[in-house]
């Protein structure tokens, strides 16, 4: 990451307020609008395939929910034509809901292994996970960092947008964590659809920083929901702020976000 993209990640000083930048001298995210949601999910897997064909070595991070849902779909069925491609891949967890058994109907870590891993045979060496039920998460967060170190940076990061902007549990605030982190989940956060399958409601959320997720070499972030008008608006005004960890993305060298129409 340039110097410039680290000083946009520390917090103003300015009378207390959000840190605000302007993105359009920075980098350009890629806009792919999209016709509707299975539209959306075919482009970005097409894109995640090619990139896997140039090297199959690759760390990709997965988010969970109903944005990626399709996405990883596509990938598994393309996998019987070229599994030659996913053989080598790792996979490491964005983020987890703290509290919650890794059996749990509404874990990020039971949709994964449902999702994408089992169906991919990718074996546990290949792949980084947080444990949400862990009785220590501050020495979950820095197990999880160790291992970020060790095989990353991310190849491939493949984010959804949250109502309020957040993209992993980087939620709304005056600050933004650079690294693995315990989450102090927002109200919205708490009414995601995954949440109601839960038979243990979350205390908390671990996830990856915004350090961790910008130092990735490619970004895919997937834009659907008849709920999200109002947050895409904001997003595409390249307004850069704390108050909406996704709009970081702009500053990213290479960044693709796919829109589904219906979302708009």
């Amino acid at each position: 990451m340039n110097q410039a993209m680290i000083q946009v990640l520390l917090p103003s000083k300015q009378n207390d307020l959000p840190f605000l930048l302007n993105a359009k001298n920075c980098y350009e995210m890629k806009l792919i609008h999209c016709a509707d949601y299975g539209h959306m999910s075919r482009l970005c897997s097409d894109s995640i395939i090619s990139a896997l064909r140039v090297n199959d070595e690759r760390l990709i991070c997965t988010a969970t929910g109903i944005s990626p849902q399709s996405v990883y779909e596509h990938l598994v069925n393309h996998s019987e034509a070229e599994p030659g491609v996913f053989e080598s891949l790792s996979v490491i967890k964005l983020d987890e809901w703290g509290g919650v058994p890794a059996d749990d109907p509404g874990s990020c870590e039971r949709f994964i292994r449902e999702k994408l891993l089992r169906p991919l045979y990718i074996t546990q060496d290949r792949y980084i996970s947080f444990d949400g039920n862990s009785k220590n998460p501050q020495d979950e967060c820095k197990r999880v960092q160790e291992q970020i170190a060790r095989h990353g940076p991310i190849d491939i990061c493949i984010l959804g947008l949250g109502k309020n902007g957040h993209i992993g549990f980087n939620e709304p605030s005056s600050v933004l964590m650079p690294h693995c982190h315990v989450s102090q989940l927002s109200a919205e956060s708490l009414q995601h659809q995954m949440v109601d399958k839960m038979g243990s409601k979350p205390e908390y959320g671990l996830t990856l920083g915004m350090a961790d997720i910008l130092q990735s070499k490619k970004i895919v972030l997937l834009v659907t929901g008849k709920s999200k008008k109002a947050v895409i608006q904001r997003l595409l005004s390249q307004e850069i702020t704390t108050q909406l960890p996704a709009s970081f993305l702009w500053l990213h060298p290479n960044a693709e976000c796919y829109i589904d129409a219906n979302a708009l």
